[in-house]
């Protein structure tokens, strides 16, 4: 083998087996616990098998797939066959996979069986796709995984890729406009799992990792696969939708060490009956990404579990989390410090580095950011800058080098000439008693001038009221700046969610758009 030659999927398998770790369990799915050896062999039978199918260095391969060992194989199958592979979203629309598979140009899509419903309505119009290998039943025209893998060899020598050809991409959520493809290079997955699982989370081969995200996600794929692998350790699979009953299952089964999530998830929990809360003792660090946790339920949380929630923030550009607080001395409200090997700056509308206090625009450094993205090339241009990445996100950095999250630029609200947080605003409401969520947007009054607008979830026990509206704005002016409380409060029964759960603030702003053409 040519001793230039690297390859993400040996990086995070082969070197188990080299290890020793060939028995030791790598995956958890339902009644199956999955070795390291297992795992080698099926990742190199996937790769095999791509080869057979003509896909060579730089084809994408496609997956659509939920959270399963299938998932594993696909893509480290073929990564280490030179491929690039394509996660996508579960939660989307034929039409989303119209796009993503075209603009992919993949040959090979890996869709479950259950999923096939969601591309067939696109796949007479779609142009570069060859073959479609199914997880379960295949259809005519198509191969079912087993016949896909049956007679492929066990041993697979790693296509001669080096650091910096492309293994992955990950699409953007695309709320702006049409996604775009985040291309990640082989060594980017090594780097950022040589530093947040080492140094947040001391992650150590006798870990159980459990993570309500999933694996299609940035954040899931790093908490599941390749913190995980590289570390020796093991993942627990759940693809059911992450609902109280079933992430409190899951706890009680498997006994996770390290939980990931999501704020709205800590959220239902806090609010759901836990039969048999010591199996939450196993924990050892509960780690929250996605969107800022607000202080109350850090707080509410280390309550009831006696344990931290450990909230951090990253990007599908960088991989995942660079930006976290430390366990042990959490500053409840921030994003925490950048990691090691990173860096962090707060730039204003000039490019030019903001003091401490002031909030710009973020901007990161790492050896984990992407190359680019796919065929958009002024976008790129916009968004990477040298070693640079610019996230669009607001932040200001106190003395102290926290950072607080302020609010996509897009989202903040100019009250009275003075830029106010949503995220602000939602973390005063979120800690009054009636509240369960929240989701503040700017609306204009009478004159025109923006003024904060509150959307919120009651929980079980409280009812919608005139006097319940107006103690919440007395409450949120007891708070925080008098200026900044919500004008108008709508008591909704859910709020809009990305497949992460944020909250979708650009759909309420459509929402109110629509009554107040209505009511006009």
């Amino acid at each position: 083998m040519a001793e230039n030659i690297y390859n993400a999927a040996v990086e995070l398998v082969d070197r188990n087996i080299d290890k020793g770790y060939a028995d030791k369990i790598a995956i958890y799915y339902r009644e199956q616990e999955i070795s390291y050896g297992e795992l080698f062999r099926q990742v190199n039978k996937a790769g095999n098998a791509f080869k057979g199918l003509g896909i060579q260095i730089e084809n994408r391969v496609l997956l659509l797939l939920p959270d399963c060992p299938h998932f594993f194989y696909a893509f480290l199958g073929a990564i280490k066959a030179g491929a690039v592979a394509v996660p996508v979203n579960t939660l989307s629309r034929p039409q989303d996979y119209f796009y993503v598979l075209n603009d992919s140009r993949a040959k090979v899509l890996v869709i479950a069986a259950e999923l096939l419903h969601l591309v067939e309505p696109v796949l007479d119009q779609v142009k570069y796709l060859q073959h479609i290998v199914v997880v379960g039943e295949a259809k005519e025209g198509q191969v079912s995984y087993d016949n896909f893998i049956t007679g492929q060899p066990e041993e697979l020598s790693p296509a001669e890729t080096c650091a910096d050809d492309v293994a992955f991409w990950i699409y953007s959520s695309g709320t702006t406009g049409a996604p775009k493809g985040v291309v990640h290079l082989q060594h980017d997955m090594i780097y950022a799992a040589e530093t947040y699982p080492r140094e947040i989370l001391a992650l150590t081969p006798d870990d159980i990792i459990y993570s309500t995200s999933k694996l299609f996600f940035a954040y899931g794929l790093g908490n599941s696969l390749y913190f995980p692998l590289r570390s020796g350790a093991a993942a627990v699979l759940c693809p059911d939708r992450p609902d109280p009953r079933v992430v409190i299952d899951t706890i009680t089964k498997y006994r996770p060490t390290i939980f990931f999530s999501v704020p709205t998830t800590y959220n239902a929990l806090l609010q759901a009956d836990i039969e048999n809360p010591e199996a939450f003792r196993n924990l050892r660090i509960c780690v929250s990404s996605g969107e800022p946790l607000p202080e109350i339920l850090f707080t509410r949380w280390k309550e009831r579990f006696d344990i931290e929630i450990v909230d951090g923030m990253g990007c599908s550009e960088l991989c995942n989390t660079i930006v976290t607080n430390r366990p042990g001395a959490v500053v409840p409200g921030s994003a925490g410090r950048i990691l090691t090997g990173y860096e962090a700056r707060i730039i204003d509308e000039n490019g030019n580095v903001l003091p401490s206090g002031e909030a710009g625009t973020l901007q990161l450094k790492g050896d984990s950011v992407a190359a680019g993205y796919w065929n958009q090339h002024e976008k790129t241009k916009e968004s990477f800058a040298g070693h640079w990445f610019t996230s669009g996100d607001r932040f200001y950095m106190d003395e102290a080098e926290n950072l607080y999250y302020v609010g996509r630029a897009d989202d903040m609200i100019k009250a009275g000439g003075i830029y106010v947080s949503p995220i602000e605003v939602e973390g005063a409401i979120m800690k009054h008693d009636a509240v369960s969520e929240c989701g503040v947007i700017g609306k204009k009054d009478d004159n025109g001038l923006s003024k904060p607008q509150a959307f919120i979830v009651l929980k079980a026990g409280f009812q919608a009221s005139a006097q319940l509206e107006k103690e919440l704005q007395e409450f949120v002016k007891e708070k925080i700046a008098h200026y900044k409380y919500p004008r108008w409060i709508r008591f909704v029964s859910e709020l809009p969610k990305g497949p992460t759960g944020k909250i979708q603030r650009y759909k309420l702003r459509a929402l109110e758009k629509t009554e107040d053409n209505v009511r006009s």
